[in-house]
């Protein structure tokens, strides 16, 4: 829309307030305001729940793997040949075979349910999303009797580096009086933390062999865990698999094991984005409002202009130009303030907890330890869109009511 000269200065002197005309600019600032926070709660938002799921979505598969080829009743005897299997697979990248098993965890009178997990010792070294907060995962190598476990469930047992964890086996050795439990006590060799506050409360990992002592398994593991060059295509790249391994065991990718939450996730995000839609579309009447009581208030300085030979698209444009300027300064605004608060928003949430007192951030609920934030290009350039978009959409009516004015009507008595 290219305005000429007059149009310009016209549309600049209707941005700042006039003489008397003090209202009519606190109203368009506080359109300007609304849009601002209205855009910024939404870049804020859809930040923080993508950074939510990809975050979830590394932690999650980045430890148990894109999919996991499973034997029936958790044992896979014949492993061996899955594992050559699933490596031969195109578009597979990794396999390694892997333990999983929830047992009882025991420490100076204290017990908790473990999560006790079994892994190789190269799959242990060259794991990324166990972050060491204390000890070396080096330390664990087969039939050394040590272990890393999570910091979480460091915290509820009490338990510190060197500290030995007895974990109990409920399914132990057959004796003339009955079934006794296996118990057999490990020293913490290291405390890791992924993040995620059920794995970090829960995890034991301790190497392949150990594993299978403790379970009483033979040289026999639980699945085979799968990474493949696309997780959002695991299910078609993993169809050749799944169809040798049938009868022995079973093929469940990311999205069968964390189904539940993903999907509640999408729900949330789509529901979400409506619902500060609304304030976007709040603002934008605000801006509506003020473009009319503008109108209103310029009906005189309107129809003498006419009566000098404006025409009415230029007032048209004149009017247009005053509303989506709003609107786009608005949306710069919140831009912004978005930013800024993603950049400090844990620092944000910590200050909030200070001042009231309340944990806002309690991982046990929202799964992870701290807020996560993932800027998505794409969206924020749909939400500036649609701010300006409906910025555009409520100056029309009042554009083209200016330009409807009759200076005939307006001066008669003048």
């Amino acid at each position: 829309m290219i305005l000429s000269r007059y149009e310009r200065m016209i549309a600049k002197r209707y941005l700042l307030p006039g003489k008397g005309e003090g209202f009519i600019f606190l109203v368009a600032g506080i359109s300007l305001v609304a849009v601002m926070l209205g855009v910024a709660a939404l870049i804020i938002v859809m930040s923080v729940m993508n950074g939510f799921r990809a975050e979830l979505f590394d932690k999650i598969v980045g430890l148990n793997g894109h999919a996991v080829v499973q034997g029936y009743n958790g044992r896979l005897p014949d492993w061996r040949n899955v594992l050559k299997e699933a490596k031969a697979t195109p578009g597979v990248t990794n396999a390694t075979p892997l333990i999983e098993q929830p047992l009882l965890g025991t420490y100076q009178g204290r017990v908790e349910a473990l999560l006790v997990r079994g892994m190789t010792v190269n799959d242990i070294r060259s794991n990324t999303t166990m972050k060491v907060l204390a000890g070396k995962l080096d330390a664990l190598t087969p039939n050394s009797g040590k272990v890393a476990i999570g910091s979480r469930l460091a915290e509820n047992l009490g338990i510190t580096l060197g500290s030995r964890i007895t974990i109990i086996n409920p399914a132990g050795r057959a004796t003339p009086f009955g079934t006794v439990p296996r118990e057999i006590s490990y020293e913490v060799a290291a405390i890791f933390e992924i993040g995620v506050y059920d794995y970090d409360k829960a995890f034991v990992v301790m190497p392949m062999e150990d594993a299978q002592t403790l379970l009483l398994m033979g040289d026999v593991v639980a699945m085979i865990e799968v990474e493949t060059v696309n997780p959002d295509k695991v299910q078609e790249i993993l169809a050749p698999l799944a169809e040798k391994v049938a009868g022995r065991a079973v093929v469940n990718d990311w999205r069968q094991m964390n189904a539940s939450l993903f999907e509640a996730l999408a729900v949330e995000r789509v529901a979400m984005f409506v619902v500060l839609s609304i304030i976007v579309l709040v603002a934008v009447f605000n801006i509506l409002s003020s473009l009319i009581m503008l109108v209103r208030a310029k009906t005189r300085d309107i129809a003498i202009l006419r009566t000098m030979g404006a025409s009415r698209g230029g007032l048209i444009k004149i009017f247009m130009t005053v509303g989506v300027t709003i609107g786009t300064l608005g949306m710069v605004a919140g831009m912004v303030l978005g930013f800024i608060f993603l950049f400090f928003r844990q620092a944000v949430v910590n200050a909030i907890q200070f001042i009231t007192g309340q944990n806002l951030w309690d991982p046990s609920v929202r799964f992870l330890t701290e807020l996560p934030s993932k800027p998505d290009p794409v969206e924020i350039a749909i939400i500036c869109l649609m701010a300006l978009i409906f910025s555009f959409l409520a100056t029309l009516y009042p554009a083209f009511k200016a330009a409807n004015t009759d200076p005939v009507q307006v001066l008669r008595y003048e």
